[in-house]
């Protein structure tokens, strides 16, 4: 009775999360105006008008540069300085993981106004330099990016750094040929996850974005106050696509995982 129950609940869970999802996809294939309207058959319409709107498909790029350019940023950031607190003395360790999680638990409205008033009202920064929001979107993800990495830092040993320095290897090859090959799969998460921040943010890119760029979050958010419906659902087919290549990666990171332990 215990183990159904447990098994009925997360599949509940699993179709309160999906089942949204997968009546949006299904939708996509179709020449319905509204969700839960007249599907009026099967059609690829939607996929046609993402990808035959010079509006949009500039508006993607955009949002995929800006994430993957920030998420490296951060994940340097991060990365070194995750490093840095592990090696440091126990109080500045301390300081530097409490630092971190402000960030992450702060609210990405105050995050976003703050380095509005910051940057653009006090240090007079042209937001059409890109300056704001590209800081802003480092400043959002690093700390996630950091978290993700420290987690590797623990699991290896303390000594391995001096080890390398005792056999003759300078602080830079012990740092970049024993310490950084250990925490690849934590900044690759870590630079994943950023990257996906960086897509979904949208109150941080509102307050420092020019006003002539948009991002996948903002420019959903305005098209569904719009009227033009080929606008609301080619935006359908965009959700579509982003939750297919989201599924396909996961995959192939198990895949890839599996392979590993197999082979180890």
């Amino acid at each position: 009775m215990k183990k159904a129950l447990r098994y009925g609940w997360l599949i509940l869970v699993l179709l309160f999360i999906y089942v949204p999802i997968l009546v949006l996809a299904v939708y996509s294939f179709t020449e319905a105006t509204t969700v839960g309207g007249s599907t009026g058959g099967f059609s690829f319409k939607n996929y046609v008008n993402l990808f035959a709107d010079d509006e949009m498909r500039g508006m993607i790029f955009g949002t995929v540069a800006l994430a993957l350019i920030c998420a490296a940023i951060s994940t340097a950031l991060a990365t070194f300085g995750a490093i840095g607190a592990f090696y440091s003395k126990r109080v500045t360790k301390s300081l530097i993981n409490n630092f971190n999680q402000i960030p992450v638990v702060n609210a990405d409205i105050v995050t976003g106004f703050s380095i509005c008033i910051l940057l653009i009202v006090i240090m007079r920064v042209d937001k059409n330099s890109f300056i704001p929001l590209g800081l802003g979107h480092v400043v959002l993800t690093a700390p996630f990016v950091y978290l993700s990495i420290l987690p590797k830092l623990k699991q290896m040993d303390n000594s391995l750094y001096e080890a390398a320095l005792d056999l003759g290897a300078t602080p830079a090859q012990a740092l970049f040929k024993v310490v950084l090959p250990q925490l690849i799969p934590g900044i690759a998460s870590g630079f994943m996850l950023a990257v996906t921040l960086s897509l979904d943010d949208y109150f941080v890119t509102t307050y420092t974005k020019p006003s002539t760029f948009d991002t996948i979050s903002t420019y959903v958010v305005n098209a569904t106050r719009g009227s033009q419906t080929e606008t609301k659902t080619a935006l359908w087919a965009l959700s579509t696509l982003i939750f297919v290549l989201v599924i396909i990666f996961v995959a192939a990171m198990n895949i890839v995982s599996v392979r590993k332990r197999r082979s180890a």
